[in-house]
């Protein structure tokens, strides 16, 4: 998003392009590290095993010792944010986080019917995922000293690359015999097999593949909406957040 966004200003009015690159290269390791801690703190909250194929952190060392690592990682990031003095990109990180806890606080006091409900699913999903993309892709562009059409736009990019979608929601439209499972929260093994077994049946992933497309398609108008530039960089990394869109469609995991 730095490179997309970049034009010929003037030094004068955002430092050295190198100081400046620099200050966002800052913002993309807040970010990791806003998003490590969020990992570490779910796996907590779930009692995970295993996180991506290898033993979670709590698994390794215990709840106490990974939620004060989650907690150090959080510490960090914001001292590291503080230092880029300037408080509207401060204020988007903080607004990432109190989403992602507002997230997680939705998932842990989800009533059946709210399980249920496609629009609260993806509320929950925008702050436990797209928030964080968005408000650091925003983070960025306010950095950079770039005009609020051009901040707002990087956002909406962020935002539409952040949200996924629930195919058993879909599936369940077609079967209803599908919400007393979603709505039990498929405590019982013998939920996630009856699932399974109608969203096969379904168009519950076709609908969801759908619905990504039209996100992509989203995410790559708000980056061809940007102003006109001559900036080879900057023509090349529009393509390239433009592809990434695309790859998250067809990735199995």
């Amino acid at each position: 998003m730095a490179s997309a966004i970049r034009t010929d200003t003037p030094d004068s009015v955002v430092g050295s392009r190198n100081e400046l690159r620099a200050r966002q290269m800052r913002i993309a390791e807040i970010t990791e590290m806003i998003h490590v801690a969020s990992l570490i703190h779910d796996d907590v909250l779930d009692a995970a095993d295993t996180r991506r194929g290898m033993d979670s952190l709590n698994s390794a060392v215990g709840n106490k010792l990974a939620a004060l690592a989650g907690d150090f990682l959080l510490f960090r990031a914001f001292s590291a944010a503080g230092s880029l003095e300037n408080t509207e990109v401060v204020s988007l990180l903080a607004t990432a986080l109190n989403n992602l806890v507002t997230g997680e606080l939705m998932q842990m006091t989800v009533t059946p019917a709210q399980r249920c409900s496609m629009d609260y699913y993806l509320q929950k999903t925008y702050y436990k995922t797209a928030a964080l993309i968005s408000n650091s892709c925003k983070a960025v562009a306010v950095l950079s000293g770039q005009t609020a059409e051009v901040a707002g736009l990087a956002y909406q990019y962020g935002r539409h690359l952040g949200i996924v979608t629930a195919p058993v929601l879909f599936a369940m439209e077609e079967f209803p015999e599908l919400r007393g499972s979603v709505e039990h929260g498929f405590n019982d093994p013998s939920d996630v097999a009856t699932a399974l077994e109608y969203l096969a049946k379904s168009q519950g992933i076709e609908r969801t593949r759908l619905l990504a497309t039209e996100h992509a398609k989203l995410a790559a108008r708000a980056i061809d909406a940007l102003p006109e530039v001559g900036n080879k960089v900057a023509l090349v990394s529009r393509q390239a957040l433009k592809d990434l869109a695309q790859k998250l469609i067809r990735r199995t995991k």
